[in-house]
This record gives C-alpha cells, sequence and structure tokens, in this order.
C-alpha cells in the first residue's frame, strides 16, 4: 500500500510534520469555499446593499458545495485505499460540484438565465442524490451530501414554479 503523507520540515528545520492527503483535500475544499461563502454572509443580511433576491437559495446551493466537497473527498479517500465501489458516487458530485456553485453565484447577482440553470440543477443534483442514496447506510457523508442536493432540488423547483 502507497504511503498517502507527505513529510515537510518546519522553518528552523528541527522537527518533520506529516500531512495526510485527506487534509491537503480538506484544507483545499475549505479553501475554495471562501469566495461563495463570503457571497452568502452578504446575502444573509451582513452588508447588503439590496443587490441579494435570492438568499435561501444561495445558501442552498453552498451547503450543497459543502456536502458535496466532504463527499468527494471521502471517495476519493476511499479509492486511495483501494475500494472504487464509490466511483459512480464520486463521478457524479464532481459533476454537481460546479453547478451548484455556478447556481449560487447566479442566484447572488439575480442572473438574467438564472431559471434555466436552475432547470439544470434539478437533473444534475438528482443524478448525485441517486448516486449517494445507494451508499448512505454505509457512508455518513454521502448521505448528507444525498440530502443536500435533495434539499437543493426543492430550492430550484420552487424558484422555477415561481
Amino acid at each position: 500500500m502507497p504511503n498517502n503523507t507527505l513529510k515537510t520540515r518546519d522553518a528552523d528545520a528541527t522537527s518533520d510534520a506529516t500531512i495526510s492527503r485527506r487534509a491537503v483535500l480538506a484544507g483545499t475544499a475549505v479553501a475554495g469555499l471562501a469566495i461563495p461563502l463570503a457571497t452568502a454572509a452578504q446575502a444573509e443580511g451582513g452588508h447588503d446593499h439590496g443587490g441579494t433576491h435570492h438568499p435561501k437559495l444561495i445558501q442552498t446551493a453552498l451547503d450543497c458545495v459543502g456536502r458535496g466537497d466532504s463527499c468527494a473527498a471521502h471517495c476519493v479517500e476511499l479509492m486511495g485505499d483501494g475500494d472504487t465501489s464509490l466511483k459512480d458516487c464520486l463521478v457524479s458530485v464532481n459533476a454537481m460540484l460546479p453547478m451548484c456553485a455556478t447556481l449560487a453565484r447566479y442566484a447572488a447577482s439575480d442572473a438574467k438565465r438564472l431559471r434555466q440553470l436552475a432547470k439544470v440543477c434539478i437533473d444534475i443534483c438528482d443524478d448525485c442524490a441517486k448516486a449517494c442514496e445507494k451508499h448512505a447506510a454505509e457512508h455518513e457523508v454521502c448521505k448528507l451530501c444525498g440530502e443536500s442536493c435533495e434539499t437543493c432540488i426543492k430550492a430550484c423547483e420552487n424558484l422555477v414554479a415561481a
């Protein structure tokens, strides 16, 4: 089994620190959410100048991204250990992540094509929810990701119907 750690030395070169691939992935996921989460914080009433029309949709989409990042990291970790049973889950999550991130950005600016994007997002989130459902009993992150996709589907349906 390959060693999935990175060895680094601190500034004074007196001690070694070990960083797991999982920690690197988690750090990257958190960093990748910084900008969308700042947008969501503004949408929830922080320092808003009246430009946010869909704060609940923004938060729902960002919840999907956050849960999806956790699910993807979990899938990658298991696949790194040789377990390929979550391959389809990872593929669907990787399709959902940019879709929901874009949905949040479109919602924040009340973009002209928001409703059309929401229609596509319904299908992408449905694919992800179905893939995650297959593993929900064994993997909590899959369960949470699937649930957040279901919530996002409902929010998109409400927007499309309005």
